[in-house]
């Protein structure tokens, strides 16, 4: 199944070669999870990510489907 992985600021260095800009489609096994998506990206485990599924807050326990879109951005801070 196909799924659209975009990777922002610092991560974006784990992004497969070949990607558009922040973006790539990569091709995982069905049944495939959030995180075993990001540890095949080489992004270490330990390495703090927020992850959203579809715009919405992911476990990297969470399945993935055909089509969905995860986006991968390190912690924000900020503001004073």
């Amino acid at each position: 199944m196909k799924v659209e992985v975009k990777l922002f600021a610092t991560l974006a260095a784990y992004l497969p070669i070949g990607g558009e800009g922040p973006s790539t489609i990569v091709e995982v096994p069905q049944g495939s999870t959030v995180g075993q998506v990001t540890h095949r990206l080489g992004i270490p485990d330990e390495m703090p990510r927020i992850t959203l599924l579809n715009g919405r807050d992911a476990d990297p326990a969470e399945p993935l489907h055909d089509g969905d879109a995860l986006a991968v951005f390190p912690p924000l801070a900020g503001g004073a």
